[in-house]
């Protein structure tokens, strides 16, 4: 039996304050919360240190999302990878400051390499940021999350190499992608289950599983768009009853794009 559930959005409800975003949360009955800094960095170290205070008190589980552009194994060292490595420090340290439980992170691309290439390449850009983050205590765990572009890197197997290999980074499960990539096929508990094991294995004893959840839109085993829950034919039953197999903390991001789908999502896994 998974031993507690955090759910929460992917986005901070309010960017005015850090106590008008908590008290959203708050009466919304959200349990976690994700830093979206996908598309910039909007949030001060002040907002940052503030809203992990009234976090923890309020027993809300915090991540970070870090910049789409941040992601490690880059072909060529130069401006782009000098640039992903300062997003991904800077992501590291607001969730230090906030007292968030890891950093999520895109795995890149295969550009023109083996799959092996492109994660020994991962692995090793991996291994010098966490040698600058420890410099500056920032060495917090990352996530890795798994993508929905079949033919590219950051499958399921993908991720969960990279996180055999580095013990401080973890597999993020994004369970819309996965529906995509295997052109819909998330349909009963089984193929929930074998994900969750695949990452329970690489997991440290008591390190919470990280997912990603809304319905999806796809074509050609790759996604198109997060849809209304109840749009496509993802559903959080199975996921529900997957967890339970497992004696595991999990916290649960939902990426739906309207409240409504996220506190179905949410009453679903709470039932």
């Amino acid at each position: 039996m998974t031993k507690s559930l955090h759910i929460g959005p992917a986005r901070v409800p309010s960017q005015d304050s850090p106590d008008a975003a908590i008290a959203l949360l708050l009466e919304r009955g959200y349990s976690a919360c994700e830093l979206d800094f996908e598309g910039k960095f909007w949030m001060s170290y002040e907002f940052a240190e503030r809203f992990g205070e009234l976090a923890r008190d309020a027993s809300i589980v915090l991540s970070v999302h870090a910049p789409i552009a941040g992601f490690m194994g880059h072909a060529e060292r130069g401006k782009k990878l000098n640039m992903a490595v300062g997003m991904l420090d800077h992501s590291a340290g607001i969730a230090t400051v906030a007292g968030a439980e890891v950093v999520v992170f895109h795995p890149g691309f295969l550009l023109g390499r083996t799959r092996e290439d492109a994660i020994d390449s991962v692995c090793e850009q991996l291994g010098e940021l966490r040698e600058r983050l420890e410099g500056k205590d920032r060495a917090v765990p990352f996530g890795i999350e798994v993508m929905g572009r079949v033919r590219e890197l950051g499958s399921l197997d993908d991720v969960v190499e990279i996180a055999r290999r580095l013990g401080w980074v973890r597999p993020v499960i994004d369970f819309a992608h996965m529906h995509a990539t295997s052109d819909g096929q998330f349909l009963s508990v089984e193929p929930f289950v074998e994900a969750l094991a695949k990452a329970d294995a690489v997991l440290a004893p008591g390190a919470p599983f990280h997912i990603h959840f809304s319905d999806i839109q796809f074509a050609n085993r790759n996604e198109t768009k997060h849809l209304p829950y109840g749009d496509g034919t993802l559903r959080a039953e199975p996921l529900k009853q997957a967890l339970s197999q497992f004696d595991r903390p999990a916290t649960i991001i939902s990426e739906s794009p309207d409240e409504e789908s996220s506190q179905r999502i949410k009453a679903i896994l709470q039932a």
